[in-house]
């Protein structure tokens, strides 16, 4: 056997198994293994077991990474998140807390029209220079693939503006961005009166370009009312998946009008924040094979319930978790809080908050033929925690307790 680095004396090794999502029950099973060791050539893994039984390495002798007796587990896949945008939103938070409706918020000059002026207004290099040191937090934080959206555009410069900013940054540094194209994020001040019509503008002028420049994996689409209903989120994913995206939903989150059962029946890879969605439309995405992704972190900034994931599960559907990371209703990247609130407030095992975060996580995105897991013949992306056990990302709530970042098969984050 070949290899390049070597992560030895780990106490516990647990991950998810398999490359595609885990549904229901299949969530709770890890392979769980103690004084465990992974070797990897290049920047993909060749052995991941007993440390007693790893085959000898031929051929130069790899660099070694001592985890200390402490638990590895597969980098973090945040599915679901708006990181490129311009300015903030800090004031519309404490409008929030202090109990101020929508309406009035909206009023007052915020709401998403608020960064679509600042990210309208802002260069490619301001854009690169605010999301680096998301990007860089999310790293020492043991995200090694991120999902980012477009959407604070909502015309044809800006929208291929933040595209090109993931583009540039993925190039840049080590976590893999996985773009969304999300023109229909809102309705801009253009099309007030015609929903419709922006989605013809969008069809017209934005999506060709987009898929002629190679910028986007991903489509997206905030199917709510009194934004984008159900004809016109169908007919935006259809011409979607027509030009060779994937397809992902914003669905259900407010009121129930069937995104869900959209997501089902045109296949998407993910439907994600579901707080209003009705039981028969997860059980067309169960067998449909769609991803529920939840995001727990904005139902607690906006102090609204938790997505039943539970019940999720339950009906076995495959869950991920995200952060949903954005200026408006959930700045916060904060993956440790999102496997707190899993287990406290979504009634998960820390076992299923681990396959939410990795490998169903890589599954939303398309990914997870080649990551999500620790097992032979995936990308070699581990973390090394500062704990014996997975069991403390959730119970050392709140907390970063990612010590070492492994991406590719190298050293790309050290706390300290």
């Amino acid at each position: 056997m070949k290899a390049t680095l070597v992560i030895g004396n780990i106490g516990e090794l647990a991950t998810p198994t398999g490359s595609s999502a885990r549904r229901g029950a299949g969530m709770s099973e890890l392979r769980v293994v103690r004084d465990a060791a992974v070797a990897i050539d290049v920047e993909t893994i060749v052995w991941a077991g007993p440390a007693r039984e790893m085959p000898p390495v031929e051929g130069p002798a790899p660099e070694f990474v001592d985890a200390g007796g402490r638990a590895v587990v597969p980098g973090i896949v945040d599915s679901h998140t708006h990181f490129v945008f311009g300015g903030y939103r800090a004031e519309e938070f404490y409008w929030r807390a202090a109990g101020l409706p929508y309406m009035e918020i909206h009023a007052r000059g915020g709401g998403i029209a608020n960064t679509v002026r600042d990210t309208r207004s802002a260069s490619l290099d301001d854009l690169l220079a605010s999301a680096t040191p998301r990007l860089e937090r999310m790293l020492e934080l043991g995200i090694t693939t991120v999902e980012g959206k477009s959407g604070y555009g909502l015309d044809l410069d800006t929208e291929i503006r933040q595209l090109e900013a993931m583009r540039v940054l993925d190039a840049r540094q080590p976590v893999d961005i996985v773009a969304t194209y999300m023109g229909p994020h809102s309705i801009p001040t253009e099309y007030k009166d015609s929903p419709s019509g922006y989605i013809d503008f969008i069809l017209r002028d934005v999506l060709p370009r987009v898929r002629e420049r190679g910028l986007a994996r991903f489509c997206d689409v905030f199917c709510e009312e009194g934004v984008f209903g159900l004809e016109d989120s169908r007919r935006f994913l259809e011409a979607a998946r027509d030009a060779g995206f994937g397809l992902k939903l914003h669905a259900d989150e407010i009121v129930r009008i069937g995104g869900a059962g959209l997501a089902a029946a045109m296949g998407a890879a993910s439907a994600d924040h579901l707080l209003k969605a009705s039981g028969d439309d997860l059980d067309a995405m169960a067998r449909a094979g769609v991803v529920a992704t939840c995001l727990p972190v904005t139902a607690f900034t906006l102090r609204e319930p938790y997505a039943d994931a539970r019940g999720m599960i339950d009906r076995g559907l495959a869950v991920a978790l995200a952060s949903d990371l954005n200026p408006g209703s959930c700045y916060s990247q904060s993956i440790p809080l999102v496997a707190a609130l899993g287990v406290l407030y979504m009634n998960m095992s820390i076992e299923e908050v681990l396959t939410a975060l990795t490998l169903n996580g890589a599954a939303a995105v398309g990914q997870a033929g080649d990551r999500g897991s620790i097992e032979p013949g995936k990308i070699a992306d581990a973390l090394i925690l500062d704990a014996p056990s997975f069991r403390h990302l959730a119970y050392n709530a709140g907390m970063n307790i990612v010590d070492t970042v492994i991406k590719r098969g190298k050293v790309v984050s050290v706390r300290n």
